[in-house]
């Protein structure tokens, strides 16, 4: 599995960020072409001081090829260009391969 993290900060006008992420930009992100499966939260904490983040989104693809059609995508140039209609504090993209953990 491949994972795409994106961390963002503190925008201008919180309000606006959730709502439009809430009714516009995550409906964009459900017809995602090879995403198999996706999480955000506003409730963003850091164990110690301030979390330097509002708010993340994590999506699930099979591999890093197939996260990386999905982004090249006609479709994904049309959710990565939405990030701007909200995002006004910027965004941080990651993305790794998941390495499984066994206790």
């Amino acid at each position: 599995m491949h994972k795409l993290v994106v961390l963002y900060s503190e925008p201008a006008d919180p309000d606006h960020f959730r709502d439009y992420y809430v009714t516009k930009h995550l409906p964009l992100v459900m017809n995602w072409p090879g995403l198999l499966a996706w999480r955000y939260s506003f409730d963003v904490a850091a164990t110690k001081g301030e979390a330097p983040y509002f708010a993340v989104f994590e999506g699930d693809f099979a591999d890093a090829a197939a996260m990386a059609a999905a982004r090249a995508s006609q479709h994904g140039q049309r959710v990565a260009a939405d990030v701007a209609n909200y995002a006004t504090g910027g965004a941080v993209i990651i993305h790794y391969p998941v390495q499984d953990g066994t206790g």
